[in-house]
């Protein structure tokens, strides 16, 4: 019996496991398209070599806080999908995404190969997109908000609508999506009492509270399908 994709296997569910709060086991067998019953032979395996797998009843799977995997190393092809990816985010219009980025690709960077690095610097001469063309940067709001969602941060924001009204708000940031033109903050307005969204570049000033608000239950697929797909809706409008 060949070990191969059996060790290729444990090498990527650690992986995932370092990227992950928590993972099941129908989770893993869904990804790594093997049994559950062989996930939990994996599992074994993984605690046996004495890496510090926990297991939490009911939930799933975790690694001891503070375990590190040693540097992780890139196939040719993950490599060259970062580089593309680096591109892309180039041409975003968010500054502290673009910067944000670029710190991490430099950090990735730092642990190819000899010979990765060399066609990664090619594969970036020979690359270019022409979205956002004229590199334009019209807002810097995005890590921001990211943090806010995350924390759940009551946020204040200084907005300037559309239709060129100014208004402060006191909102609950609760997902964000992106269109060919714009970063789109879907929030729960404070001061309407419902959800509405946000465009970033017309968010003048922002500023995270101290105060956090309890999560909202629902998905952003739950989102799109409740008010998106059956209401015609503009950036600031009523969602509902």
């Amino acid at each position: 019996m060949n070990s191969k994709p059996r060790i290729s296997r444990l090498t990527a569910i650690l992986t995932y496991l370092q990227s992950k709060k928590i993972v099941t086991a129908t989770e893993l067998a869904t990804k790594y398209k093997v049994s559950v019953r062989t996930i939990y032979r994996d599992i074994r395996t993984l605690e046996a070599s004495g890496i510090p797998v926990f297991t939490e009843e009911g939930k799933g799977y975790s690694l001891m806080e503070g375990y590190h995997l040693p540097p992780v190393m890139f196939s040719e092809e993950e490599a060259n999908a970062l580089i593309t990816a680096e591109h892309l985010i180039k041409k975003n219009k968010d500054k502290s995404l673009v910067d944000n980025y670029q710190n991490a690709i430099t950090k990735l960077k730092s642990v190819f190969k000899s010979s990765q690095k060399e066609k990664a610097d090619l594969l970036s001469d020979r690359i270019a997109f022409r979205y956002n063309p004229k590199n334009e940067i019209t807002s810097s709001n995005l890590a921001k908000i990211q943090s806010a969602i995350t924390n759940y941060q009551l946020t204040e924001i200084h907005y300037n609508s559309i239709e060129g009204n100014f208004t402060k708000r006191i909102i609950e940031p609760f997902a964000l999506y992106s269109t060919n033109e714009n970063w789109l903050l879907v929030a729960l307005c404070r001061l309407r009492k419902e959800f509405r969204v946000f465009r970033l570049d017309h968010i003048e000033q922002i500023v995270l509270l101290f105060e956090q608000f309890s999560p909202h239950e629902m998905t952003l697929q739950d989102y799109f399908e409740r008010y998106i797909l059956n209401v015609k809706t503009t950036p600031d409008k009523p969602m509902a």
